[in-house]
């Protein structure tokens, strides 16, 4: 019986694909799953990052009970996720079907629409934010033109949050280029027919364009959710948290206790109670948007 030989267009080697993916199989061991179990390890610790670590069980869990911070700090991510995520899909969406259409220039307009999303919250962009809202900066002069009285941006919980909020919400590029490529994709067939039947713009948006978003919509729900409930840099150089903690949120208390009070196996206690939350919540919108989804399909 002639033996068989593997052949594939690399080699004829059957462990050349094995060599080909292993530094991909070396990273993840190295940077995603050891520290991963590794923060398990240490969240059922008493660590200081200097000192041997010394096993305390649930110790880190039940205290988060009786931890104000910890609380504070879930409100403020949950607060600020059911404010920016719905904002940021409504907002995206309408910019992708305006840049959608068909006019001169139309590449440049979705650069400009896109370039927030690459500044990002650096450095610059936070100096040019807290320059906006004192309570001298452009945006009070402008709600003071228009016959309002000031807003006191910093020392308000829910005006701190707005003000996150809205330097995020500015950030919603890598959410209207999923809408725009899905948009691309829907056969202009579809609404050539609905014109001839008589329908108008906002009836075609309603019975065609958002059906057959569904799954792209709930695409970026989960990703601008996830995202979200991460979210350290704005609040930590903006607000410092603050106002009395409105902006306290959990990626800025798992920060404060690894680097500020050099509490790292709470600190990878409290990354762990994130990840819990963030996995529950996905599996909500999966269970809650899985019927209209699948009638779309």
């Amino acid at each position: 019986m002639k033996k068989r030989t593997y052949h594939n267009p690399v080699g004829v080697s059957r462990y050349t694909g094995l060599l080909l993916v292993s530094p991909f199989i070396a990273g993840f061991l190295v940077f995603t799953l050891y520290p991963f179990i590794t923060s398990f390890l240490l969240g059922l610790t008493d660590y200081d990052g200097i000192h041997q670590p010394e096993y305390i069980g649930l110790g880190n869990y039940r205290y988060m009970l009786e931890d104000d911070g910890i609380h504070s700090a879930v409100s403020a991510t949950l607060v600020y996720m059911l404010i920016l995520v719905p904002l940021k899909l409504i907002v995206s969406l309408l910019a992708a079907v305006v840049l959608n259409n068909r006019i001169k220039g139309i590449g440049v307009y979705r650069t400009l629409f896109y370039i927030p999303s690459i500044l990002g919250s650096n450095l610059a962009i936070v100096i040019m934010w807290q320059f906006l809202f004192t309570s001298g900066g452009l945006v009070n002069q402008l709600i003071s033109a228009a016959g309002l009285p000031d807003v006191s941006w910093y020392g308000s919980g829910i005006h701190s949050m707005m003000m996150i909020v809205l330097l995020r919400l500015w950030e919603f590029g890598s959410a209207m280029i999923l809408f725009l490529n899905a948009l691309r994709d829907i056969p202009c067939e579809y609404y050539e027919a609905a014109r001839v039947d008589g329908c108008g713009g906002v009836r075609c948006f309603f019975r065609i364009t958002l059906p057959l978003l569904r799954n792209v919509i709930f695409l970026n729900l989960v990703l601008q959710t996830i995202s979200a409930m991460q979210e350290f840099n704005a609040p930590y150089m903006i607000t410092g948290g603050g106002p009395m903690r409105s902006t306290y949120t959990i990626g800025m208390l798992i920060y404060n206790e690894m680097f500020r009070y050099h509490d790292a196996g709470y600190a990878n206690a409290v990354s762990w109670l994130l990840f819990a939350i963030v996995t529950v919540t996905v599996l909500i919108i999966y269970r809650v948007t899985r019927r209209s989804r699948e009638e779309y399909i």
